[in-house]
């Protein structure tokens, strides 16, 4: 992700500043991993479902290190820094804006078939993950064995 902006200024218009204090994540049981527990609701939209770009957008969340840890038509991803990454994973809203290489920018049509949706915060991913799906539905598993290319084990 090149052009106009650096990476941290992307970061910064995708995510938004960091909120000053204490976190309001979750941080995982003892013996778990060492990063602050994040996780976001992504939802492939009917303009992507209907293309066939579901397995796609799967195969780039698990690509990136991050575990799916809930799905209906929906899915919770979970892994540090989660909410950001898988904004800028995601692009932006407008098609045309979209840089190449994320999933808005391969695959839109247009700012209304924009193909996935994304919580733009962790308190919105909170309270998205909550509306969608109840605490037994969430998979808490180890990652024994795989290592991600981005982030250690």
């Amino acid at each position: 992700m090149g052009g106009l902006f650096g990476r941290g200024a992307l970061r910064g218009l995708l995510c938004g500043p960091r909120a000053p204090g204490p976190s309001l994540r979750a941080r995982p049981s003892s013996g778990g991993p060492s990063w602050t527990r994040e996780r976001t609701l992504v939802a492939v939209k009917p303009d992507g479902v209907q293309r066939r770009l579901v397995g796609d957008v799967i195969q780039r969340f698990e690509r990136r290190g991050f575990k799916l840890v809930g799905m209906k038509m929906l899915q919770v991803w979970e892994g540090p820094n989660v909410v950001c990454t898988s904004r800028a994973m995601i692009g932006h809203t407008d098609a045309a804006e979209a840089a190449p290489g994320t999933i808005r920018g391969d695959f839109s049509i247009h700012i209304s078939r924009n193909v996935i949706h994304a919580s733009d915060s962790v308190e919105g991913a909170q309270r998205e993950i909550q509306l969608w799906f109840q605490s037994g539905e969430l998979v808490d598993w180890a990652d024994e064995g795989h290592h991600s290319s981005t982030y250690p084990a």
